[in-house]
């Protein structure tokens, strides 16, 4: 059950979503890594985690709670990731950690640490709130 919202003048669409079901978490991975491919950018809260995508082919999920972040496309390209779900449990292979300074996303994993500019960081932070309220 998906509910989006469009905000004016933004590139990004929200999207709430429940988990009673299982498997969410792939299909959504399916589904913004699908968004990502299209150029098109999206973010999508489900229970504490965020996806998102943007328009230059990226796809990440993060763990706002805990600061993990996967990158799970990059130019429009589906990257490897390790990700088990159970109709009531899931476990990620988180391979980095993310934090916002400024406009920046910066994220530290195996490769080192990075600023990335251009992300929608006042759209994640938003939706890292309203992840984080529900905890």
């Amino acid at each position: 059950m998906r509910s989006a919202r469009s905000k004016k003048g933004r590139n990004t669409r929200y999207t709430r979503l429940t988990p009673a079901q299982p498997n969410l978490v792939l299909r959504e991975v399916d589904y913004i890594v699908a968004r990502a491919a299209e150029s098109d950018a999206r973010v999508v809260t489900l229970g504490q985690l965020v996806f998102f995508s943007i328009q230059t082919g990226d796809a990440w999920l993060l763990d706002p709670e805990d600061h993990l972040a996967l990158r799970l496309a990059t130019d429009g390209g589906r990257l490897p990731v390790q990700i088990v779900e159970t109709a009531t449990r899931f476990a990620i292979e988180w391979n980095a950690s993310y934090r916002f300074e400024d406009d920046a996303f910066v994220v530290d994993d195996a490769s080192g640490m990075r600023a990335i500019i251009g992300y929608p960081v006042t759209d994640l932070r938003l939706a890292e709130r309203r992840v984080l309220r529900q905890i």
